[in-house]
């Protein structure tokens, strides 16, 4: 199969000086793009902003280009220096906040493992490491990621993915090591999640989709993810909205979709997560 395959055309992505009204710190910047879909570019400056626990059900690959990152993923904290290489499984809940007084500047790619899958022709793709070091290996990411925001034409941007993926196949584990028994309990428990996002769930719940008691089910869950089940909840119902807001429906029937109380609630929780506001990322990748 074609790496062409993986779009039919790669639309120009938006440029913004930056997005003051987004954060609580104007000096932090962030900017959008989903050029295809189930690939979306980031591109970053934070300074201040701390964000909450989120996932963006997808591998997140990137390169710090300065500063220092420090955030939590895995159960463990992590330190992202200059030069360093971010390699983010699917479904892993993580934060972000700078280490260093003038915060971290850095570029993504968020891509779905299916699109991985049909550039490499390999599946299951997996990471042991969130962070590696690799300083000679980092401007090229950063070149190649910039290169795709500012791709002219769909074969292009298709041969620009297939280089950056190459550039982290070195780095991955392939196939993907098997789930522990633990993973495949808590399955059920992330689908029925995934299914009720706009209820008022409770711990009785999902403790009887996991089929232990509720504190046993919480300690468990807790000890698998390193979230709480409420935690876990939020993250998908926001990156539910994200997938809502891309489709156009308008941020106040995605807050009623997603469970929030309102519009209100919604541009809270997102910015928390994704520092942007809702509208502004729906400009984006819509654009």
């Amino acid at each position: 199969m074609t790496v062409a395959a993986v779009s039919a055309a790669a639309t120009p992505p938006l440029q913004l000086a930056g997005v003051p009204q987004v954060f609580e710190h104007t000096i932090d910047r962030a900017e959008f793009c989903l050029p295809v879909p189930g690939v979306e570019l980031y591109r970053a400056h934070i300074v201040r902003h701390a964000f909450e626990p989120h996932t963006h059900e997808a591998f997140g690959l990137g390169v710090i280009e300065s500063g220092v990152e420090r955030f939590r993923y895995g159960g463990g904290e992590h330190l992202a220096p200059t030069g360093s290489l971010l390699l983010m499984n699917p479904d892993e809940l993580h934060t972000g906040r700078a280490e260093t007084a003038h915060g971290w500047r850095y570029s993504m790619v968020y891509i779905d493992p299916t699109a991985v899958a049909r550039v490499t022709g390999e599946d299951g793709w997996w990471f042991d490491d969130a962070v590696r070091h690799a300083p000679d290996v980092a401007p090229r990411v950063s070149r190649l990621l910039a290169e795709l925001w500012q791709a002219p034409e769909p074969l292009a941007f298709d041969s620009l993915l297939f280089r950056l993926l190459d550039e982290f196949r070195r780095h991955a584990q392939v196939p993907r090591p098997a789930p522990a028994e633990a993973a495949h309990r808590f399955a059920p428990v992330l689908d029925y999640l995934r299914a009720h996002l706009a209820e008022k769930l409770t711990l009785p719940q999902l403790a009887a989709v996991a089929g232990l008691s509720p504190f046993h089910f919480l300690r468990r869950f807790q000890a698998q993810y390193h979230v709480t089940p409420q935690q876990m909840l939020m993250a998908l119902r926001l990156f539910e909205a994200k997938r809502l807001l891309t489709a156009g429906v308008a941020p106040a029937q995605v807050a009623a979709a997603t469970g929030l109380a309102d519009q209100a609630h919604l541009t809270r929780a997102f910015v928390c997560r994704y520092g942007v506001t809702p509208a502004r990322y729906q400009k984006q990748v819509r654009a």
